[in-house]
């Protein structure tokens, strides 16, 4: 009987993926309200169990993708991949109201720009303090610190090496954990109640993943929102990384 059940969810990859999910969601929703009660949200602990996973998953197989190293667990790799990531964030954006995305104005684009530029300082500042003094991997770093994808972009444009490529995509990664983690503990603080603030946070903040899955935690009607500007920090990153950036960071360290 098990081994049946083994190979029906090895053929059906993404059906046993989106199962596993569900109990990983299910089973967060219920620690949550037991015990927490409701103080983390369930979307964050089940971020937790899943980073969780894949740590064990990766450390199991001596891999690269977690659980999807798995062959049981292979559609997990699918179901997380960029296809249905992209999906789902363009989706978002059918939820957005136009009167209320106009509400950030002015203070939505400034915040777009802080949010590129501050996290590309604070990353540079980091690389330079280990030791990365050269324009090259600095700039490749920083751009890691805006959004995992700008990093590599930036630095295959300028020509980085892969193990600066790789520590910038790591720089990403840890950003948008903190933010998927952090955002509903911090939620009442930042005043995370309104599709206007939502759409600041999102600015600053600027990992879609993370300021979806926090903003998911925190409440789910600010997801779009929040979405809807962090979404230009790839493309407005991958812009000014190369180009001004790289050459302000050139001309600080030569």
């Amino acid at each position: 009987m098990l081994d049946i059940l083994e190979k029906a969810a090895a053929h059906n990859g993404l059906v046993t993926a989106f199962a596993v999910v569900g109990l990983i969601v299910l089973v967060s929703g219920q620690i949550s309200k037991r015990l927490t009660f409701g103080r983390i949200h369930g979307s964050a602990i089940a971020i937790v169990i899943g980073l969780a996973l894949a740590y064990w998953g990766g450390t199991k197989t001596g891999g690269h993708k977690g659980l999807a190293d798995l062959s049981l667990f292979g559609g997990i790799g699918l179901m997380g991949g960029a296809m249905l990531r992209d999906f789902a964030i363009v989706a978002t954006a059918f939820e957005v109201q136009a009167t209320e995305a106009r509400k950030a104005g002015l203070i939505g684009v400034v915040s777009l720009l802080l949010g590129t530029v501050l996290p590309f300082v604070v990353g540079a500042v980091i690389a330079r303090s280990f030791g990365y003094s050269d324009a090259v991997s600095m700039t490749t770093i920083g751009a890691g610190a805006v959004t995992y994808i700008v990093g590599p972009v930036t630095g295959a444009a300028i020509g980085a090496t892969p193990e600066v490529m790789a520590l910038s995509i790591a720089t990403g990664l840890v950003k948008a954990i903190i933010v998927m983690v952090g955002t509903p503990i911090a939620a009442r603080f930042l005043a995370l109640e309104t599709p206007r603030s939502a759409m600041v946070f999102g600015g600053l903040a600027g990992t879609v993943s993370g300021v979806s899955a926090g903003l998911a935690a925190t409440d789910r009607k600010l997801v779009p929102y929040g979405a809807l500007v962090a979404t230009f920090h790839t493309g407005l990153g991958c812009l000014m990384g190369p180009s001004i950036l790289f050459f302000a960071t050139k001309a600080l360290v030569g």
